[in-house]
């Protein structure tokens, strides 16, 4: 009866973990949909003009991207790795082979974010720093996402 009890509780612990490492994959694609918000939905389309320029719009998209930063070097635990999350994309096995190459990226992109907080003041501004951001987030997408399907 003990043995039979075990057994169930460590079925119960191993699909726990399992629930628990898919909410992070979750929250990770919620983050990582609110970026492409905040630089798709909000930044780009004021560089385009298809946006009026909105500096209370542009605080909020950077600390949305700010917050990511911060959060990005816990966002992919070796638990997730191989986990293929629905939507169009999933994490590539680089992230977790080549630890510090994703680091660099990671430390990059927040250093581009946090200088973006600096200087953006004006549209002018805006324009010159927003490409930057973008270069950022499509270069480690380029080595370290892969398009499901």
């Amino acid at each position: 009866m003990k043995r039979m009890l075990v057994i169930a509780g460590a079925l119960l612990l191993s699909v726990g973990a399992g629930i628990a490492q898919q909410d992070v994959v979750k929250q990770t694609q919620a983050d990582m949909k609110g970026n492409g918000k905040a630089l798709g939905g909000v930044l780009t389309p004021m560089v385009k003009g298809d946006k009026p320029y909105d500096q209370a719009a542009v605080n909020e998209a950077l600390k949305v991207l700010g917050d990511t930063a911060k959060k990005l070097p816990t966002m992919f635990p070796e638990s997730t790795k191989g986990l293929k999350p629905e939507g169009d994309y999933s994490s590539s096995p680089k992230i977790w082979e080549d630890k510090a190459g994703f680091a660099a990226k990671i430390e990059s992109f927040a250093k581009v974010v946090t200088e973006a907080k600096a200087k953006i003041k004006d549209l002018d501004s805006l324009k010159a720093t927003v490409p930057a951001i973008g270069k950022e987030c499509g270069g480690c997408h380029e080595t370290f996402r892969l398009k499901n399907g």
